[in-house]
Protein backbone atom coordinates (compact mmCIF):
# COMPACT_ATOMS: atom_id res chain seq x y z
CA UNK A 1 0.00 0.00 0.00
CA UNK A 2 1.20 3.44 -1.00
CA UNK A 3 1.58 6.32 1.46
CA UNK A 4 -1.40 8.09 0.21
CA UNK A 5 -3.42 4.77 0.49
CA UNK A 6 -1.69 4.29 3.90
CA UNK A 7 -2.71 7.89 4.78
CA UNK A 8 -6.22 7.26 3.25
CA UNK A 9 -6.85 4.32 5.45
CA UNK A 10 -5.63 6.69 8.71
CA UNK A 11 -7.89 8.95 7.96
CA UNK A 12 -11.13 6.80 7.81
CA UNK A 13 -9.84 4.87 11.33
CA UNK A 14 -9.82 8.49 12.56
CA UNK A 15 -13.03 9.87 11.52
CA UNK A 16 -14.62 6.61 12.69
CA UNK A 17 -12.99 7.11 16.06
CA UNK A 18 -14.37 10.58 16.29
CA UNK A 19 -17.68 9.67 15.20
CA UNK A 20 -18.30 7.09 17.79
CA UNK A 21 -17.21 9.78 20.37
CA UNK A 22 -19.38 12.71 18.98
CA UNK A 23 -22.28 9.78 19.98
CA UNK A 24 -21.05 8.48 23.01
CA UNK A 25 -21.58 10.50 26.29
CA UNK A 26 -17.67 11.34 26.79
CA UNK A 27 -17.89 14.41 28.43
CA UNK A 28 -14.65 16.21 26.64
CA UNK A 29 -16.16 15.85 23.39
CA UNK A 30 -19.63 17.65 24.50
CA UNK A 31 -17.57 20.75 24.25
CA UNK A 32 -18.41 22.63 21.36
CA UNK A 33 -14.62 23.57 20.96
CA UNK A 34 -13.54 20.43 20.93
CA UNK A 35 -16.55 19.27 18.13
CA UNK A 36 -15.03 22.19 16.21
CA UNK A 37 -11.34 21.15 16.32
CA UNK A 38 -12.37 17.72 15.78
CA UNK A 39 -14.57 18.09 13.14
CA UNK A 40 -11.77 20.70 11.04
CA UNK A 41 -9.24 17.99 11.71
CA UNK A 42 -11.41 15.15 10.67
CA UNK A 43 -12.39 16.70 7.12
CA UNK A 44 -8.71 18.40 6.55
CA UNK A 45 -7.90 14.62 7.24
CA UNK A 46 -10.48 13.04 4.25
CA UNK A 47 -9.55 15.45 2.20
CA UNK A 48 -6.07 14.52 1.80
CA UNK A 49 -6.12 11.31 -0.29
CA UNK A 50 -8.53 13.01 -2.04
CA UNK A 51 -6.87 16.51 -3.21
CA UNK A 52 -3.28 14.87 -3.52
CA UNK A 53 -3.56 12.92 -6.23
CA UNK A 54 -5.80 15.47 -7.95
CA UNK A 55 -3.42 18.70 -7.71
CA UNK A 56 -0.58 15.77 -9.25
CA UNK A 57 -2.80 14.98 -12.21
CA UNK A 58 -3.17 18.63 -13.22
CA UNK A 59 0.09 19.09 -12.12
CA UNK A 60 0.19 22.05 -9.52
CA UNK A 61 3.64 21.86 -8.34
CA UNK A 62 5.35 23.86 -6.59
CA UNK A 63 8.28 25.71 -8.39
CA UNK A 64 11.06 25.88 -6.54
CA UNK A 65 13.46 29.25 -6.38
CA UNK A 66 16.53 29.29 -7.90
CA UNK A 67 18.36 31.64 -5.41
CA UNK A 68 17.24 28.86 -2.37
CA UNK A 69 18.60 26.38 -0.20
CA UNK A 70 20.17 23.60 -2.88
CA UNK A 71 18.31 21.35 -1.00
CA UNK A 72 14.83 22.47 -1.76
CA UNK A 73 15.40 21.38 -5.92
CA UNK A 74 14.31 17.78 -4.89
CA UNK A 75 10.92 19.57 -3.92
CA UNK A 76 10.09 20.58 -7.20
CA UNK A 77 6.66 19.09 -8.64
CA UNK A 78 4.88 18.65 -4.67
CA UNK A 79 1.58 19.98 -5.42
CA UNK A 80 0.50 23.11 -3.47
CA UNK A 81 -2.73 24.80 -2.88
CA UNK A 82 -3.04 22.30 -0.72
CA UNK A 83 -4.41 25.30 1.87
CA UNK A 84 -7.90 24.58 0.45
CA UNK A 85 -7.98 21.26 2.30
CA UNK A 86 -7.48 23.21 5.94
CA UNK A 87 -9.96 25.96 4.35
CA UNK A 88 -13.02 23.29 3.62
CA UNK A 89 -12.13 21.84 7.24
CA UNK A 90 -12.10 24.73 9.12
CA UNK A 91 -15.12 26.37 7.26
CA UNK A 92 -16.35 22.76 7.97
CA UNK A 93 -16.42 23.03 11.71
CA UNK A 94 -16.42 27.28 12.06
CA UNK A 95 -20.02 26.96 10.45
CA UNK A 96 -21.61 23.76 11.93
CA UNK A 97 -20.69 25.09 15.02
CA UNK A 98 -20.13 28.90 15.25
CA UNK A 99 -23.17 29.53 12.98
CA UNK A 100 -25.58 32.34 14.61
CA UNK A 101 -22.25 34.00 15.92
CA UNK A 102 -21.77 37.03 14.02
CA UNK A 103 -17.77 37.69 15.84
CA UNK A 104 -17.18 34.12 14.70
CA UNK A 105 -18.43 34.73 11.17
CA UNK A 106 -16.63 37.94 10.39
CA UNK A 107 -13.10 36.18 11.43
CA UNK A 108 -14.32 32.66 8.94
CA UNK A 109 -15.22 35.43 6.10
CA UNK A 110 -11.60 37.10 6.55
CA UNK A 111 -9.99 33.69 6.67
CA UNK A 112 -11.63 32.62 3.80
CA UNK A 113 -11.16 36.03 1.91
CA UNK A 114 -7.69 36.21 2.17
CA UNK A 115 -7.79 32.79 1.13
CA UNK A 116 -9.14 33.32 -1.91
CA UNK A 117 -6.68 35.91 -2.74
CA UNK A 118 -3.84 33.27 -2.12
CA UNK A 119 -5.66 31.20 -4.54
CA UNK A 120 -5.65 33.55 -6.89
CA UNK A 121 -2.33 34.38 -6.67
CA UNK A 122 -1.27 30.65 -6.96
CA UNK A 123 -3.60 29.95 -9.52
CA UNK A 124 -2.00 32.47 -11.90
CA UNK A 125 1.91 31.07 -10.70
CA UNK A 126 1.01 27.32 -11.23
CA UNK A 127 -1.70 26.74 -13.87
CA UNK A 128 -0.65 30.33 -16.20
CA UNK A 129 2.64 30.10 -15.32
CA UNK A 130 3.29 33.94 -14.47
CA UNK A 131 6.29 32.82 -11.70
CA UNK A 132 5.55 36.12 -9.58
CA UNK A 133 1.71 35.33 -9.13
CA UNK A 134 -0.28 38.19 -8.90
CA UNK A 135 1.05 41.75 -9.10
CA UNK A 136 2.52 43.04 -5.67
CA UNK A 137 -0.14 45.97 -5.63
CA UNK A 138 -3.15 43.61 -6.72
CA UNK A 139 -2.41 41.50 -3.81
CA UNK A 140 -2.01 44.36 -1.25
CA UNK A 141 -5.22 46.51 -2.52
CA UNK A 142 -7.55 42.69 -1.93
CA UNK A 143 -5.57 42.61 1.47
CA UNK A 144 -6.37 46.41 2.44
CA UNK A 145 -9.86 46.45 1.28
CA UNK A 146 -10.89 43.09 3.29
CA UNK A 147 -9.20 44.96 6.29
CA UNK A 148 -10.81 47.61 5.75
CA UNK A 149 -14.04 46.11 6.02
CA UNK A 150 -13.03 44.70 8.84
CA UNK A 151 -12.23 47.70 10.75
CA UNK A 152 -15.95 49.38 9.80
CA UNK A 153 -17.62 45.83 10.95
CA UNK A 154 -16.44 45.70 14.07
CA UNK A 155 -16.29 48.99 14.92
CA UNK A 156 -20.12 50.23 13.90
CA UNK A 157 -21.62 46.48 13.87
CA UNK A 158 -20.02 44.82 16.83
CA UNK A 159 -18.96 48.37 19.01
CA UNK A 160 -15.60 46.92 19.39
CA UNK A 161 -14.12 50.50 20.31
CA UNK A 162 -11.29 51.48 18.73
CA UNK A 163 -9.01 51.56 21.74
CA UNK A 164 -6.30 49.12 22.26
CA UNK A 165 -4.86 47.44 25.55
CA UNK A 166 -1.45 47.52 26.73
CA UNK A 167 -0.08 43.94 27.33
CA UNK A 168 1.25 43.50 31.03
CA UNK A 169 -0.60 46.64 31.90
CA UNK A 170 -2.44 45.09 34.02
CA UNK A 171 0.13 44.07 36.63
CA UNK A 172 0.12 48.40 36.96
CA UNK A 173 -3.32 49.42 37.19
CA UNK A 174 -6.62 47.10 37.18
CA UNK A 175 -8.11 46.67 33.86
CA UNK A 176 -4.68 47.47 32.33
CA UNK A 177 -3.89 50.78 30.46
CA UNK A 178 -5.72 51.49 27.25
CA UNK A 179 -5.00 53.83 24.30
CA UNK A 180 -7.91 55.69 22.41
CA UNK A 181 -6.71 55.65 19.00
CA UNK A 182 -9.97 57.82 16.99
CA UNK A 183 -11.59 56.02 13.71
CA UNK A 184 -8.74 56.81 11.05
CA UNK A 185 -5.81 55.71 13.16
CA UNK A 186 -8.26 53.09 14.04
CA UNK A 187 -8.59 51.71 10.81
CA UNK A 188 -5.14 52.29 9.77
CA UNK A 189 -3.66 50.14 12.46
CA UNK A 190 -5.83 47.18 11.69
CA UNK A 191 -4.93 47.49 7.93
CA UNK A 192 -1.30 47.25 9.47
CA UNK A 193 -2.01 44.13 11.47
CA UNK A 194 -4.23 41.90 9.06
CA UNK A 195 -2.27 42.67 5.96
CA UNK A 196 1.20 42.34 8.21
CA UNK A 197 -0.28 38.60 9.89
CA UNK A 198 -1.28 37.68 6.07
CA UNK A 199 2.17 38.40 5.23
CA UNK A 200 3.92 37.30 8.34
CA UNK A 201 3.08 33.93 8.25
CA UNK A 202 3.05 33.74 3.98
CA UNK A 203 7.22 34.62 4.86
CA UNK A 204 6.89 31.77 7.54
CA UNK A 205 5.93 29.16 4.99
CA UNK A 206 9.23 28.02 3.89
CA UNK A 207 9.60 24.24 5.54
CA UNK A 208 7.76 21.49 5.76
CA UNK A 209 5.33 21.93 8.69
CA UNK A 210 6.85 25.11 9.36
CA UNK A 211 3.98 27.15 9.15
CA UNK A 212 0.88 24.55 9.66
CA UNK A 213 2.75 24.39 13.21
CA UNK A 214 3.33 28.07 14.40
CA UNK A 215 -0.29 28.82 13.28
CA UNK A 216 -1.67 25.82 15.26
CA UNK A 217 -0.26 26.94 17.87
CA UNK A 218 -1.22 30.78 17.64
CA UNK A 219 -4.72 29.72 16.79
CA UNK A 220 -5.17 27.72 19.58
CA UNK A 221 -3.50 30.95 21.95
CA UNK A 222 -6.26 33.21 20.34
CA UNK A 223 -8.58 31.14 20.98
CA UNK A 224 -7.72 30.93 24.83
CA UNK A 225 -8.09 35.18 24.72
CA UNK A 226 -11.50 34.44 22.34
CA UNK A 227 -12.96 32.78 25.92
CA UNK A 228 -11.08 35.19 27.87
CA UNK A 229 -13.01 38.12 26.36
CA UNK A 230 -16.30 36.47 26.07
CA UNK A 231 -16.16 36.05 21.72
CA UNK A 232 -17.25 32.29 21.48
CA UNK A 233 -17.80 32.48 17.95
CA UNK A 234 -13.96 33.61 17.13
CA UNK A 235 -13.01 30.85 20.05
CA UNK A 236 -14.66 28.36 17.70
CA UNK A 237 -13.09 29.23 14.33
CA UNK A 238 -10.14 29.31 16.13
CA UNK A 239 -10.38 26.22 17.23
CA UNK A 240 -11.45 24.54 13.92
CA UNK A 241 -8.27 26.73 12.53
CA UNK A 242 -5.92 24.62 14.77
CA UNK A 243 -7.81 21.33 13.80
CA UNK A 244 -7.72 22.12 10.00
CA UNK A 245 -3.49 22.98 10.53
CA UNK A 246 -2.89 19.83 12.66
CA UNK A 247 -5.00 17.91 10.08
CA UNK A 248 -2.49 19.36 7.23
CA UNK A 249 0.63 18.45 9.12
CA UNK A 250 -0.52 14.94 8.75
CA UNK A 251 0.20 15.70 5.15
CA UNK A 252 3.04 18.69 5.02
CA UNK A 253 5.34 17.51 7.58
CA UNK A 254 8.47 16.67 6.55
CA UNK A 255 8.93 15.26 3.47
CA UNK A 256 5.91 17.01 2.69
CA UNK A 257 3.54 15.46 0.49
CA UNK A 258 1.81 18.84 -0.64
CA UNK A 259 2.36 22.36 0.60
CA UNK A 260 -0.10 25.06 1.68
CA UNK A 261 0.89 27.69 -1.09
CA UNK A 262 -0.52 30.87 -0.80
CA UNK A 263 -3.93 29.72 -0.37
CA UNK A 264 -3.34 28.51 2.60
CA UNK A 265 -0.83 30.97 4.45
CA UNK A 266 -2.87 33.78 3.68
CA UNK A 267 -5.67 32.84 4.58
CA UNK A 268 -3.99 31.77 8.00
CA UNK A 269 -2.58 35.30 8.98
CA UNK A 270 -5.59 36.63 7.51
CA UNK A 271 -7.80 34.74 10.23
CA UNK A 272 -5.36 35.38 12.67
CA UNK A 273 -5.34 39.16 12.44
CA UNK A 274 -8.74 39.00 12.23
CA UNK A 275 -9.12 37.23 15.00
CA UNK A 276 -6.81 39.58 16.87
CA UNK A 277 -8.62 42.73 15.66
CA UNK A 278 -12.48 41.23 16.84
CA UNK A 279 -11.17 40.49 20.58
CA UNK A 280 -9.21 43.79 20.78
CA UNK A 281 -6.08 41.87 20.97
CA UNK A 282 -4.31 43.16 18.40
CA UNK A 283 -0.55 43.47 20.58
CA UNK A 284 -0.64 40.37 22.14
CA UNK A 285 -0.51 38.85 17.98
CA UNK A 286 2.82 40.41 18.17
CA UNK A 287 4.01 38.72 21.21
CA UNK A 288 2.25 35.15 20.49
CA UNK A 289 3.19 35.66 16.72
CA UNK A 290 6.99 36.64 17.70
CA UNK A 291 8.01 33.55 15.10
CA UNK A 292 5.71 35.97 12.16
CA UNK A 293 7.22 39.15 13.53
CA UNK A 294 10.99 37.25 13.33
CA UNK A 295 10.82 36.29 10.03
CA UNK A 296 9.34 39.73 8.44
CA UNK A 297 11.93 41.63 10.23
CA UNK A 298 14.95 39.11 8.79
CA UNK A 299 13.85 39.92 5.56
CA UNK A 300 13.45 43.65 6.32
CA UNK A 301 16.73 43.67 7.98
CA UNK A 302 18.07 42.11 5.06
CA UNK A 303 16.93 44.03 2.27
CA UNK A 304 18.06 47.60 4.14
CA UNK A 305 21.31 46.14 5.06
CA UNK A 306 22.21 44.81 1.19
CA UNK A 307 20.75 48.26 0.04
CA UNK A 308 22.44 50.26 2.10
CA UNK A 309 25.74 49.25 2.81
CA UNK A 310 26.11 45.62 0.39
CA UNK A 311 26.51 43.38 3.22
CA UNK A 312 24.04 40.48 4.49
CA UNK A 313 23.36 40.29 7.99
CA UNK A 314 21.45 37.11 7.57
CA UNK A 315 22.89 33.96 5.32
CA UNK A 316 19.50 33.99 3.52
CA UNK A 317 16.58 35.74 4.60
CA UNK A 318 13.52 34.71 5.99
CA UNK A 319 15.24 33.59 9.29
CA UNK A 320 14.68 29.77 8.26
CA UNK A 321 16.32 29.65 5.51
CA UNK A 322 19.59 31.43 7.66
CA UNK A 323 19.17 28.48 9.98
CA UNK A 324 19.35 25.68 6.96
CA UNK A 325 22.77 27.69 5.57
CA UNK A 326 24.28 27.17 9.36
CA UNK A 327 23.38 23.30 8.89
CA UNK A 328 20.74 22.80 10.71
CA UNK A 329 17.90 20.47 9.84
CA UNK A 330 13.96 21.14 8.37
CA UNK A 331 13.02 18.94 11.61
CA UNK A 332 15.55 20.42 14.10
CA UNK A 333 14.44 24.63 12.27
CA UNK A 334 10.55 23.69 12.28
CA UNK A 335 10.58 21.85 15.89
CA UNK A 336 12.65 24.95 17.60
CA UNK A 337 10.25 27.23 15.95
CA UNK A 338 6.90 25.25 17.39
CA UNK A 339 8.66 25.37 21.04
CA UNK A 340 9.78 29.33 20.70
CA UNK A 341 6.08 29.64 19.70
CA UNK A 342 4.35 28.06 22.55
CA UNK A 343 6.89 30.13 25.08
CA UNK A 344 5.92 33.55 23.38
CA UNK A 345 2.25 31.67 23.49
CA UNK A 346 2.45 31.41 27.54
CA UNK A 347 4.10 35.30 27.60
CA UNK A 348 1.20 36.27 26.04
CA UNK A 349 -1.01 34.15 28.38
CA UNK A 350 0.76 36.14 30.83
CA UNK A 351 0.60 39.31 29.77
CA UNK A 352 -3.83 38.87 29.89
CA UNK A 353 -3.55 39.48 33.75
CA UNK A 354 -6.16 41.80 35.37
CA UNK A 355 -6.62 43.11 31.79
CA UNK A 356 -9.93 44.27 30.31
CA UNK A 357 -9.54 44.19 26.51
CA UNK A 358 -12.74 44.93 25.22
Amino acid sequence: MGSLGKASAVAIVVVIAIGSLFFSNFELFENALCKAFMVSLAVTLLLGPLMIPFLKRLKFGQNIRSDGPTRHFKKSGTPTMGGVMFLVGTAAGGVLLACGQVDGFIVLLMTLGYGLIGFLDDYVKVVLKRSLGLRAREKLLGQVLLAAGLAFWVVYGLNRGTDLVLPFSGFFAPGGIHLELGWWPFLAFTILVTVSAANGVNLTDGLDGLAAGVSMIVALAMMAIAIQVDKTGVALVMAALAGGCLGFLFYNRHPAKVFMGDTGSLALGGGLGAAAVVTGSELFLVIIGAIYVLETLSVIIQVISFQTTGRRVFRMAPLHHHFELAGWSENRIVLTFWLVTFIFSVIGMVGLYRLAII
